[in-house]
């Protein structure tokens, strides 16, 4: 039997019968088709599944979708506008700061939420703020120059 979920995805209303034990994750990515928001560890170690929840950078495969009722969710197909990338996801392409992309949503997400509380940050401190989204791929110096680039964009 399902509980009834209703809250903001992206700006939208949104409203469905969700089994309890549904992750946030599962949530957008079945009942949705928000597939940007991407499912790795599964357990909340690699950062893929970051959304926003209330404006605060969360990990969606650590929270039930129930645990989200009444909330506002953005994932990353929420950022920027149609035809239009965010600052952010501008700057990761300008500096290069994805590879296969995998973890890029997640990063980006962090990225934002991190931009807001540090207009200015440091090389430092993007690094630590990073703590928690995990790249296979780069050695994360062009996602660092990205993020640095991004918020002085998003300033703007």
């Amino acid at each position: 039997m399902g509980i009834n979920l209703s809250l903001t995805v992206n700006g939208r209303a949104v409203s469905a019968d969700v089994d309890p034990r549904t992750l946030l994750v599962q949530f957008l990515r079945d009942h949705l088709r928000l597939t940007g928001t991407h499912v790795g560890c599964d357990t909340g170690q690699c950062g893929a599944c970051t959304v926003h929840l209330n404006d605060r950078a969360v990990k969606s495969c650590n929270l039930l979708a129930l645990q989200a009722q009444g909330a506002s969710v953005t994932t990353i197909e929420g950022i920027g506008e149609p035809g239009k990338l965010h600052p952010m996801q501008e700057a990761f392409r300008a500096h290069h700061g994805l590879q296969c992309g995998f973890c890029t949503p997640g990063i980006v997400m962090n990225a934002v939420e991190l931009a807001r509380k540090h207009p200015n940050p440091s090389e430092d401190t993007v690094r630590a703020e990073l703590d928690g989204n995990l790249c296979r791929c780069t050695g994360y110096h062009n996602i660092v120059k990205a993020i640095v680039a991004g918020a002085a964009a998003m300033k703007q």
